[in-house]
């Protein structure tokens, strides 16, 4: 039952129950996330008029404050990654400076911050656990982070600098969903589509009846279909990766390409203004505490002890994997004249001879696997393993929670005695016009307990942007649609999992950023392992599972360019720790100077000149990684040496596994963020990490 008592009708005001996803609409923001910051103003201000340096009289209380605004911001801040529209960024806007002076007012309070760290140094210390202490060094942090030591001009200017900086990560963010939707390729010749595999035919097909319906009604044109088209291509990772890959139009190729790396980068989308005032900002802000560049400032936050670390595991990837990268590179230009391109190998072919020459060493075609993963079945088969490893229940409950669209789904989670313990939300396919592409995990409700004593279970979103159904047929997943899938789950078993009663530091809440990858690497591993791939697949016309010989190709495939790939990801995290820690705002270089240098440095194939890759770089510009993108890097080691235990154990041990699941389960999901993970790790391994596994499992070192 919902309570609507003095709401107003405003589904945003409501505070029971999950909110109320069918209902809110864009004219609700405005006055539904204003009265909530009322209500948390008041709370604060009595709060501070009567607080008690201890856990009860304090932090408890403290908690309080985040719970409306889950009710209230956390549905806005959802729907502008899901369910985007000019009214709602309108209405987005409007209030965001307010809830960023609020945030800001909370963490600034000098009575809140006063009391913490009293009682950090009181006798009452030693009687909080584990958990409730890094409650207490988390909020003394994020409060010195907040800028709670500041006075007069210099408090004044970290507000001004926070709600900036904001603005500018939303306006970003929209900038490359408008831009990404703003382009398309309309190809009308069945003879360009030869070579393309049948679910990208039928996917451009729908994407030009969803985008171009009234001009062909009016023109008296019929709907185009997979076999005739005509065929709609854009920038979206399920249209633009099957595109690049299959396309024999090396001019088409070329064409989309160049839109795909100039992105936000002119006319009134253009983020290059945006990128160097949030570089000069958040230097400014670190300098305001009393730091020299931000990347010191965000590795406070992380495992990672400096920059030089940082920059030392970097070293120590490049010089195994740039020779590997160099191969690379010559085995597809080598492939690209034994194909007939008498033209060098250029940046938009690098994608369609990869393919060519993967096909030719393994000897399958993705579009050959789709077939075997029906979303449906994937979806089973990956519950069975979170089943299997953690002991728990996952049951689909069709009308029991109120959705945004009508192909979301809503599972819950049951422990062995059938008890629930969590929630999820599934929003599995893409929609351009609407939907950020990408795919992440997200929070709606974190765990809890209340001071009144009633108990919070948490509700965590999934987010992919896959391959939607076409017509009667299903979602036929691609083997990375799979691979993410199961790398979004982990994310949310960790949300989901949590034993922690505090919901600063419960799930994937005050975990490091450098150790926040780590689950959701860890169940990637679970992809290539045969009883489990083997058991979720299924043709969707036979019911056949995948052959044998798919599996092994899959698994050699595993390691196929991965020199290339990593030291992508490498260029990407040291361009974002330079931007953060070397570059000078406003000096003589710009951002992209600097973008160019590392990529000179890190790149096989040069980049084009109108390269402008950073105006897209959302992860840092508009996400949470900005002098953090290395986190991926550093998490993918942490998780490789936590799969190995799995290995050692031995994989085909299914009392072992079970044992390795529940201890899995024990450490990182349900300790989340209440530990240091490092500690985490200890607990679980029984020793410090290696890089070993990671270098094994990509084919890095002689075996």
């Amino acid at each position: 039952m919902r309570d609507t008592t003095s709401t107003g009708g405003n589904p945003l005001l409501e505070r029971k129950g999950i909110p109320a996803f069918d209902r809110i609409r864009p004219e609700h923001v405005v006055p539904g996330v204003r009265a909530t910051l009322g209500e948390v103003a008041a709370l604060l201000e009595r709060l501070e008029a009567e607080l008690e340096p201890s856990w009860d009289g304090l932090v408890k209380r403290l908690e309080e404050l985040s719970f409306p605004l889950e009710y209230a911001w956390n549905p806005v801040q959802h729907f502008m990654l899901v369910k985007n529209s000019d009214e709602l960024r309108k209405a987005h806007q409007e209030v965001l400076p307010e809830v960023v002076e609020t945030h800001l007012r909370v963490k600034q309070s000098r009575p809140v911050y006063e009391g913490l760290v009293a009682l950090r140094e009181g006798d009452a210390w030693e009687s909080l656990d584990e958990a409730q202490r890094r409650v207490v060094e988390i909020a003394i942090r994020d409060a010195r982070h907040a800028g709670v030591g500041l006075t007069g001009e210099s408090r004044e200017r970290f507000v001004e600098i926070e709600r900036e900086l904001s603005k500018l990560g939303s306006d970003f963010q929209n900038h490359l969903l408008d831009a990404t939707k703003a382009f398309e390729l309309v190809v009308s010749d069945p003879a360009d589509t030869k070579g393309w595999p049948e679910s990208l035919r039928a996917l451009a097909a729908q994407s030009y009846n969803q985008a171009h319906a009234e001009e062909a009604k009016n023109a008296g044109r019929p709907e185009a279909t997979a076999e005739r088209g005509p065929w709609r291509i854009t920038l979206d990772f399920p249209s633009y990766r099957p595109f690049m890959e299959h396309s024999r139009r090396r001019d088409q190729r070329e064409a989309v390409y160049r839109a795909m790396i100039t992105r936000a980068s002119g006319g009134e989308f253009d983020n290059n203004g945006i990128i160097e005032r949030v570089l000069e900002l958040r230097r400014e802000k670190a300098e305001l505490l009393g730091l020299p560049t931000y990347a010191e400032l965000s590795l406070e936050e992380k495992m990672a002890p400096s920059v030089e670390a940082v920059e030392k595991m970097y070293d120590e990837l490049f010089v195994a994997c740039r020779p590997k990268a160099e191969q690379d590179l010559e085995d597809l230009a080598t492939l690209a004249r034994e194909g007939g391109q008498s033209e060098p190998l250029a940046l938009w072919d690098t994608l369609f001879w990869a393919e060519r020459l993967r096909e030719r060493r393994f000897e399958y075609t993705e579009a050959e696997l789709r077939p075997y993963f029906p979303m449906p079945k994937v979806l089973e088969g990956l519950f069975r393993l979170a089943e299997r490893l953690f002991d728990v229940r996952i049951l689909e409950r069709k009308g029991a929670a109120p959705v945004w669209n009508e192909d979301v789904q809503y599972f819950e989670v049951l422990d062995r005695e059938g008890k629930p313990v969590a929630s999820f939300y599934l929003d599995a396919y893409s929609r351009p016009a609407e939907k950020q592409g990408g795919a992440w995990a997200g929070e709606c409700f974190s765990r809890r307990r209340r001071i009144d004593g009633e108990l919070i279970t948490p509700v965590e979103f999934v987010n992919c942007n896959g391959t939607p159904p076409v017509g009667s047929k299903p979602s036929l997943m691609g083997f990375e649609e799979v691979k993410t899938l199961f790398h979004e789950f982990g994310h949310a078993l960790q949300g989901m999992l949590t034993k922690v009663d505090y919901a600063d530091v419960a799930g994937t809440n005050g975990i490091e950023w450098d150790a926040i990858e780590i689950a959701s690497q860890f169940m990637e591993n679970w992809c290539y392992h045969r009883p489990t791939l083997k058991g979720f697949s299924s043709h969707y016309e036979t019911g056949e599972p995948l052959p044998d010989e798919l599996f092994e190709k899959i698994v050699r495939a595993k390691t196929y360019r991965m020199g290339s790939l990593i030291l992508r990801q490498m260029r990407f995290g040291k361009t974002d720790m330079a931007l953060h820690h070397a570059y000078q705002p406003g000096g003589s270089g710009t951002a992209r100077d600097v973008d160019r240098k590392v990529s000179e440095s890190m790149s096989v194939l040069p980049l084009l000149p109108e390269d402008q890759f950073l105006c897209s770089f959302a992860h840092i510009f508009a996400g949470g990684y900005a002098a953090g993108y290395y986190s991926y890097l550093w998490s993918e080691v942490l998780s490789a040496d936590a799969f190995a235990a799995f290995e050692e154990a031995g994989l085909e041990d299914a009392a072992a596994v079970r044992a390795l699941g529940r201890k899995f389960r024990d450490t990182f999901l349900a300790l989340g963020g209440g530990a240091d993970p490092m500690e985490v790790f200890r607990r679980f391994r029984g020793r410090e990490p290696s890089t070993a596994a990671f270098l094994r499992h990509n084919d890095l070192v002689e075996s």
